[in-house]
């Protein structure tokens, strides 16, 4: 995966001078991020009667929204543990609702792991106590945005590409493959005033994967790792494309409404965006960009370091794990699943859109697109290489997002 370019040592140097240390102490570092410290919980005892979540929209449903897609009522009989969730619409709206300390976990993303960890809001995570993780593909497992010296801080959920989506009767002649569609600006001026993007800090990397590719000079290697020319280049390519902008999304059903009156045209989406679109006949597709490749979720769920109901937290993490609710969840998102066995067949037929397929097709085990996607992460200021502390942390994409919006 290219955002291992995160560079662990030199990660590790920035986490303990942030004030980390605390949280390492005791920790171990056994192989495969199992947990034997006494700072890690030991055992899973009786359920506190509920849990309380933040999540991606999608990953948590109780059948409300489709009957077919329901993997809460279950693990409640089974459990005891009553589900309360609150739906995040970005990785920064998930950290501040963390830090309130109202929540026992959160399926949070790469450019929000880190945060939670230095800050102390998230707990490391004994895996000998998820009997599930054991099935956890190898490229999810030991990543540099969800452990730490060795130290899983979750579990993996599965992950994805962010994707160009269009509408089929208004872009042609020609399906796009590039980014150039809506950053080119000869290109966007066609859709001008109907181009979405994805409304958050993060969305920067998106300008420098473009620029990796068509401005080379610049020799960006990792889009979140961006020094002041490299920063520059992706904030004035995000300024230009601003004046073709009709509405920046965060809310995923504010994207839905606009592609489906025909407001928006073409723009970043979510294959859960793309997959409701379609579900109601709306005329529209969406791709992976091959020219410029794309960034990425791989999303982990975290405990929270003050969970008032750590059991039945756990009991989710190993919930959430199982074969079918990772072969449901991966359908009714759109995403690969984390866990291997969910792609056999006869978890697969089973789920909400039923398709032998589906991993195949969303490259589950990472052997076409997925482990050179350019994974969420946050930035920080040491570049992870010889280069040093010269590179733009979080606090600088938050300042230059709100100077492209205006």
């Amino acid at each position: 995966m290219k955002t291992k370019g995160d560079g662990r040592p030199a990660r590790m140097a920035w986490l303990i001078a942030a004030g980390l240390v605390a949280a390492l102490v005791g920790i171990g570092c056994g192989g495969g991020g199992d947990s034997t410290s006494s700072d890690v919980q030991q055992s899973v005892g009786e359920g506190e009667g509920e849990v309380d979540l933040i999540a991606w929209a999608g990953y948590v449903e109780d059948g409300s929204t489709d009957p077919s897609a329901d993997w809460v009522t279950d693990f409640e009989k089974q459990t005891g543990c009553k589900v309360n969730v609150k739906v995040g619409n970005t990785s920064d709206e998930m950290v501040q609702l963390m830090r309130t300390g109202q929540y026992d976990g959160v399926s949070a993303s790469g450019d929000a792991t880190l945060r939670l960890i230095e800050g102390g809001d998230v707990a490391p995570v004994n895996t000998d106590l998820v009997s599930n993780y054991a099935d956890v593909f190898p490229g999810l497992k030991d990543q540099p945005y969800n452990s730490v010296d060795g130290q899983m801080y979750g579990i993996p959920h599965g992950r994805g590409a962010n994707l160009l989506m269009y509408n089929t009767e208004e872009v042609k002649p020609k399906p796009p493959n590039s980014w150039s569609v809506v950053f080119d600006p000869k290109q966007a001026e066609k859709y001008s005033g109907h181009i979405t993007a994805y409304d958050s800090p993060i969305y920067i990397a998106d300008a420098a994967v473009y620029l990796m590719k068509h401005e080379p000079d610049l020799g960006i290697t990792n889009p979140y790792e961006l020094d002041d020319e490299q920063f520059n280049a992706a904030i004035d390519l995000l300024k230009e494309q601003n004046e073709h902008i009709g509405e920046y999304w965060s809310d995923y059903t504010k994207e839905i409404s606009s592609f489906a009156n025909g407001d928006t045209t073409v723009g970043t989406t979510w294959p859960y965006q793309f997959l409701t679109l379609k579900a109601d006949n709306k005329p529209v597709k969406a791709v992976y960009p091959s020219e410029e490749g794309s960034t990425g979720w791989s999303d982990t769920w975290m405990i929270s370091s003050e969970a008032k109901h750590p059991n039945c937290m756990y009991m989710w993490m190993n919930h959430i794990l199982e074969p079918q609710v990772q072969a449901d969840v991966a359908e009714w998102f759109g995403e690969a699943p984390a866990n291997s066995v969910a792609c056999e067949p006869k978890y697969l037929k089973k789920g909400p859109f039923p398709d032998v397929n589906h991993c195949k097709k969303y490259d589950a085990a990472g052997d076409k697109y997925l482990d050179d996607l350019h994974y969420w992460a946050t930035p920080l200021s040491d570049c992870g290489d010889d280069r040093g502390d010269v590179c733009k942390d979080y606090t600088d994409w938050v300042q230059a997002w709100t100077e492209v919006k205006g």
